[in-house]
């Protein structure tokens, strides 16, 4: 497959590319995907790094042999192992006259849609210094509300966020491999399918996390940003250099042909709403097809509590989750106006101008 040298693309790369063993840094290695790395920044791409190892890289320090359980003692894993990791990093563009710029996030930098804007005008001023940005999650205080679970969703994530035309995760996996086949891997997926999705499988690595699960819930969400995904193995030699020269050993997820705007993109896939509001079957095509928005007389039902302006799902009447949006009413409100015409509606709040539940500049279909 022949590509071209993209304007912007983010390399993950994950602890087993990273590391020979619990603390121990592959030197070599980190010296070569540098290199690679620097190799994309002369030809005019601008790179970003998502990388992980700060964890492992303690446990290494601190001596330990597996990955502790309680979330303390990963937290002063990471904060051990976090320095080590930018200075071996920075040694690696050294010779490049690179700089490396250290950038932590949780997902809740990246939910709360100031902070969202905030995160992306700083890898943009760090690009414009000519910076390399080395992002990781920040799990010396990462708790489970805030994380992102592993670097492949946070990798897409930053993809989303600038506007990144491929991400290149890279892992000890060679690619998507078709285990219940033949066995090799396979090239180029065109579209995310419930079997492609079933050939993916966890990890058994104590120090990582994830898997090829999380790998293809990445490229589900990286691809609808309109980025292309590249799969492969951190340890082929000269893999940057292969893969954007239009030999990719390992597999390429074609990017959806409309992208989601950025606000689009931001609501279905940066956030955790806090509750639900189930609609009719009339309200279905109503918000599918014509892309309207959401009023109270599709209302069938309030799962949860949430306030006005909360990020809540809106189910089908199934269940299954049809769109996520800002509501615009509190779930008690929700639940007087629901079923009810705007007309019955007006009395209720007079002087509103919008009574939508949901408007459809803040909604997104999933």
């Amino acid at each position: 497959m022949k590509t071209t040298v993209p304007k912007r693309i983010v390399v993950k790369l994950g602890t087993g590319v990273l590391t020979s063993g619990i603390g121990q840094l592959n030197t070599e290695r980190i010296a070569a995907l540098a290199s690679g790395i620097a190799a994309l920044r002369a030809a005019g791409t601008e790179v970003i790094v998502v990388s992980s190892g700060a964890v492992g890289l303690g446990m290494g320090r601190l001596g330990l042999k597996r990955k502790p359980s309680d979330v303390s003692k990963k937290q002063a894993c990471a904060a051990v192992g976090q320095s080590l990791l930018m200075q071996t990093w920075q040694r690696g563009f050294a010779p490049h006259n690179l700089t490396v710029a250290q950038v932590l996030l949780t997902h809740e930098d990246l939910r709360s849609r100031q902070r969202y804007l905030g995160v992306k005008a700083c890898l943009e001023e760090l690009i414009d210094y000519g910076t390399i940005p080395v992002i990781n999650e920040n799990d010396t205080v990462s708790a489970a509300e805030i994380k992102f679970g592993d670097n492949d969703t946070l990798s897409a994530m930053v993809a989303s966020l600038v506007d990144a035309q491929h991400l290149v995760i890279l892992s000890t996996a060679p690619g998507l491999i078709d285990m219940k086949g033949t066995g090799r891997i396979i090239p180029i997926v065109e579209k995310i399918t419930p079997d492609i999705e079933a050939m993916a499988g966890g990890t058994t690595d104590i120090t990582a996390t994830g898997g090829m699960i999380s790998k293809i819930s990445a490229a589900k969400l990286a691809i609808r940003s309109g980025c292309g995904v590249f799969i492969a193995s951190g340890a082929e030699p000269d893999i940057l250099a292969r893969i954007f020269g239009g030999r990719n050993p390992g597999t390429f997820f074609v990017p959806s042909g409309i992208p989601m705007e950025s606000k689009k993109r931001w609501l279905a896939y940066f956030q955790r709403p806090v509750g639900a509001i189930q609609v009719n079957a009339c309200a279905v095509p109503v918000l599918r097809d014509q892309g309207r928005s959401l009023l109270a007389i599709g209302v069938t039902g309030v799962n949860g509590v949430f306030a006005a302006g909360d990020i809540v799902n809106i189910l089908d009447p199934e269940g299954s989750i049809l769109a996520r949006g800002v509501a615009a009413f509190s779930d008690a409100e929700v639940r007087v106006i629901a079923g009810m015409s705007s007309d019955a509606m007006k009395p209720l709040h007079p002087g509103r101008k919008r009574l939508e539940v949901v408007h459809r500049d803040n909604l997104v279909l999933l």
